[in-house]
C-alpha cells in the first residue's frame, strides 16, 4: 500500500513537471501550498478510499497478477471519476484532463508492473520459505481433493506439515509417507510436536464429533481452524466462507479485526493515539521517571516478557513500582494487596495505571493495541490454558494496555477458577465484537470508571 501511494505522488508530481513547469519557478513554500498540495491530497485520498472499499487483504497478498490486473482496470476508472468530482468540487486552480487522466494511466501501469515483480519475488519466496505451516486432516471420502488442495495452496505461502486421517481408515496412498503423521485422535501429540500455524479439515469426510474434537484442541492452543467445503454445522461461532485458488473454505472464528477495512481502521486509531499521548504527556513521562528515581534507586523501567499476537513473545515496557521485581522473562509471584514489594511511588503509579504509561510504545511498535486482551505472564498463560479451554483465542488479536476485562472489574487476582474464566469470557466477548466505538467506550472506561480500579493495588 505505502508503495502504491509513493507511485501515485511520483506520478502526478511527474506530470505536473512536464505540463506545467512555470510552476517550479515558484518559491517552495508557494508551489507545495498553493499547488501542489491540493491536488495530491484529492488523488490520495481518492485511492485510500478506494483501497478501503476493496476491504481485502487477499488483494496485497495473495490475490493473482490477472485478478490484481481485473481489479486495477476497475479502480482506474473510479479513480478518474472520484477525483474529477473533487477537483472541480474544490476547485481546484490547475485542472484540465491532461492533469487528471496522465497520472491515473501513468500509475495505472507503474502499479502492474511492480505487482508482477512482486508476484515473481512471492512465488520464489515461497519456493523455498513458507508463511504458514499447516496441517490437513481428511478423511477416507474425497481424500485425492485433500491432496490436490494442499498441492495448491503451496503457491499462496502455505506448507504443509503433515496429515492426519480419520478413525475409520488405517491406511491410505500419498507420495511422501514422512507426512502421515497419525490419527485425528493424534492431534495434540502432533501440536506438541510440530509447529502449525493453522488447520485444514475435509468435513465432508470427518463426523461431527471428530471435527468438534479437533476445534476443542486447536482452540486451546490458539491455533486456527478452516473447514473445506461443506456448509458448517457446529453451533454458537462466527464462520465466514472465502476461497483459496478456487476451493471453498470456512473459517472457524472470524472475527471482526480479520476484515481488512476494520483492521486498518483499528491500526490507524492505535497510532495516531498512543503517538498524541506519547508527545502530549512526555513531561509527565519525566516527572515519573524522577520520581522513581529519587524515591528508589535504580532502573525506571520495568520490561518483562508477553506473549502478544500469535503468541510471539516481546518487551512490555511498565515504569518500576517495586523495589524488587520478579525475573522479566520467568517471573512467577502475583503481586498480592499490600504487597511489601510495591515503593511508595508504585502504589500510586499502579493505583492510578500510571506505570502502563509506557506501554504506548509498544502500541507504535505493533506489539500491543490500545484496547486489547491484557497480556498475562507466561507462566500463568500457562495456568489459564489447563482451567479454560479456548484461552490461547486470546492470541487472535494484539493484547491490549486495557480491555473489556478490566473495565468489567475482572482485573487483578486470577486465584479462583471464576476469575480466570470470567476474565477470559470477557475477553473473547470483546475480540467477537469488536468495534471502533467499543474501544473508545473502553477507553473512556478506564479513565472515569471507579470499577476499573475495583482490584488495583
Amino acid at each position: 500500500m505505502l508503495v502504491e501511494i509513493l507511485l501515485l505522488n511520483l506520478c502526478v508530481f511527474l506530470v505536473m513537471l512536464l505540463r506545467t513547469p512555470e510552476l517550479f519557478y515558484k518559491p517552495v513554500r508557494v508551489l507545495f501550498f498553493n499547488d501542489l498540495l491540493p491536488l495530491l491530497s484529492i488523488f490520495n485520498l481518492s485511492w485510500i478510499l478506494i483501497v478501503l472499499n476493496i476491504g481485502r487483504p487477499d488483494y496485497y497478498i495473495r490475490d493473482s497478477f490477472r485478478k490484481k490486473m481485473n481489479q486495477m482496470v476497475l479502480s482506474t476508472f473510479i479513480l478518474i471519476g472520484l477525483t474529477s468530482t473533487m477537483v472541480v468540487f474544490f476547485k481546484v486552480v490547475y485542472f484540465n484532463r491532461t492533469i487528471i487522466l496522465t497520472p491515473v494511466f501513468l500509475f495505472t501501469i507503474l502499479n502492474l508492473l511492480f505487482f508482477s515483480i512482486l508476484t515473481k519475488y512471492k512465488k520464489h519466496r515461497y519456493a523455498t520459505n513458507s508463511d504458514a505451516n499447516v496441517l490437513m486432516i481428511g478423511g477416507r471420502r474425497k481424500w485425492n481433493q485433500l491432496l490436490n488442495f494442499s498441492n495448491t495452496i503451496q503457491s499462496l505461502g502455505y506448507e504443509t506439515i503433515g496429515f492426519l486421517n480419520d478413525n475409520k481408515q488405517k491406511r491410505f496412498i500419498i507420495k511422501d509417507n514422512n507426512k502421515l503423521l497419525g490419527q485425528v485422535k493424534d492431534l495434540p501429540k502432533v501440536l506438541d510436536d510440530k509447529k502449525i500455524d493453522e488447520i485444514f479439515i475435509n468435513s465432508s469426510s470427518l463426523n461431527q464429533h471428530e471435527i468438534q474434537s479437533v476445534i476443542e484442541v486447536a482452540d486451546n492452543r490458539g491455533i486456527r481452524v478452516n473447514l473445506i467445503p461443506e456448509a458448517p454445522f457446529i453451533n454458537g461461532t462466527i464462520f465466514k466462507t472465502s476461497e483459496l485458488n478456487g476451493f471453498p473454505i470456512f473459517r472457524h472464528r472470524e472475527i471482526p479485526l480479520d476484515n481488512f477495512n476494520n483492521y486498518l481502521l483499528k491500526r490507524f486509531f492505535d497510532t495516531v493515539f498512543s503517538a498524541s499521548v506519547l508527545i502530549f504527556l512526555s513531561p509527565l513521562y519525566l516527572l515519573i521517571a524522577m520520581l522513581i528515581y529519587i524515591d528508589n534507586r535504580g532502573p525506571i523501567m520495568y520490561t518483562p516478557i508477553r506473549k502478544g499476537e500469535e503468541g510471539k513473545p516481546f518487551k512490555c515496557y511498565k515504569f518500576r513500582s517495586m523495589s524488587v521485581c520478579d525475573d522479566p522473562v520467568n517471573g512467577k509471584v502475583s503481586t498480592i494487596k499490600d504487597d511489601p514489594r510495591i515503593t511508595r511511588i508504585g502504589k500510586y503509579l499502579r493505583k492510578y495505571d500510571l506505570d502502563e504509561l509506557p506501554q504506548f510504545y509498544n502500541v507504535l511498535r505493533g506489539e500491543m493495541s490500545v484496547v486489547g486482551p491484557r497480556p498475562h505472564r507466561i507462566n500463568l498463560q500457562t495456568d489459564f490454558r489447563k482451567i479454560v479451554n479456548d484461552y490461547m483465542v486470546r492470541h487472535f488479536v494484539r493484547p491490549g494496555i486495557t480491555g473489556w476485562a478490566q473495565v468489567n472489574g475482572w482485573r487483578g487476582p486470577t486465584g479462583t477458577i471464576k476469575q480466570k474464566k470470567e476474565r477470559i469470557k470477557h475477553d473473547l466477548w470483546y475480540i467477537e465484537n469488536w468495534s471502533l466505538w467499543l474501544d473508545v467506550k473502553i477507553i473512556f472506561l478506564t479513565i472515569f470508571s471507579k470499577k476499573t480500579r475495583e482490584n488495583a493495588f
